[in-house]
């Protein structure tokens, strides 16, 4: 919260002058002749970056957390003066009716390809939309994920609002912060293998190579097994897990089914038996806001670094 009220200050020192600026979002550029006033944004980690820059007095509510996840109470405090228009993914209705005109959202975190809620389905009521960096290889090509995901939003949420000082301190003070951090990161010779389970028993839905656990593996000196799978967040087989024997188990927590009745399917899961992990009951939990693009994504790694290899 102390980054959050520095941003806030430098807000307030950007003053109100506003070039019309143009922002690349994944195959479109946006163009602003002004800060939007009355914007929504969709999920929990999208909504923290809106407030680590100090944005909340352009919000006029945001959508898609209860109806997924539990606020924890940073988080609550953060929204605590701003309406929920909308529990799971709004309607185009709903961000019309709360008179939005910008909506933060994106692939598969609060639309949805071909689906009601789209930038070309909002830009006829006025409403302009930036989409998710890590969310972008939904609808076309794009590098693997990196931190650089997350740097890249958040810049350019602050060319948008008007605040770009407050968006390139904030991102050079998580770059230093990691910086420091990993430069004395004492990990193994080789990266550990680690699988991320965020749900599902059938068959397991996980990260792949564009989602944003990769990079945070990648930071803490491991490597996602499921590296070379094409996908962002997506299903495998548990065979492709059992096969690569990962080393230890990233489990997302959110929703009903609790981290540790996850960590319990696996354990008790005898075609899971043999997975080096499961053997040694190596899990660690990454909260779906730490683990999903984000200003959590600092402390995720330190998190992950520190059930790698020890504090």
């Amino acid at each position: 919260m102390k980054r959050i009220a520095l941003s806030l200050v430098l807000t307030v020192m950007a003053g109100s002058a506003f070039a019309e600026t143009t922002v690349q979002s994944c195959d479109r550029e946006v163009v602003f002749s002004e800060p939007p006033k009355a914007a929504v944004s969709n999920d929990v980690n999208l909504t923290e970056m809106m407030l680590a820059l100090g944005l909340r007095d352009h919000m006029v509510g945001y959508t898609g957390i209860s109806g997924w996840k539990t606020l924890d109470e940073e988080m609550r405090e953060g929204v605590a003066e701003m309406p929920e228009l909308s529990a799971k993914y709004p309607t185009k209705e709903v961000l019309i009716g709360a008179d939005a005109d910008f909506y933060f959202a994106g692939w598969n975190y609060g639309m949805k390809v071909g689906g009601e809620v789209t930038p070309e389905t909002l830009e006829p009521f006025g409403i302009k939309v930036y989409e998710l960096t890590e969310s972008c290889i939904h609808i076309g090509e794009k590098p693997k994920v990196s931190m650089g995901d997350m740097y890249n939003d958040l810049i350019n949420l602050g060319k948008i609002f008007g605040v770009e000082d407050a968006a390139y301190d904030l991102v050079a003070g998580y770059k230093a912060e990691l910086d420091a951090f990993t430069s004395n990161l004492n990990a193994g010779e080789k990266p550990l293998r680690v699988f991320v389970y965020d749900s599902g028993e059938d068959k397991p839905f996980t990260a792949g190579r564009y989602a944003m656990p990769t990079a945070l593996i990648e930071a803490a000196g491991g490597i996602n097994v499921l590296d070379s799978f094409e996908k962002s967040w997506a299903t495998v087989d548990w065979e492709a897990v059992v096969e690569a024997d990962p080393e230890m188990v990233v489990i997302v927590n959110y929703g009903k089914v609790t981290a540790e009745q996850k960590r319990d399917f696996m354990k008790n899961n005898p075609a899971l038996a043999e997975i080096d992990a499961v053997k040694n009951d190596r899990f660690v939990t990454l909260e779906y806001v730490e683990a999903t693009p984000g200003p959590r994504n600092i402390k995720a790694v330190k998190k992950l670094a520190n059930a790698f290899w020890g504090e």
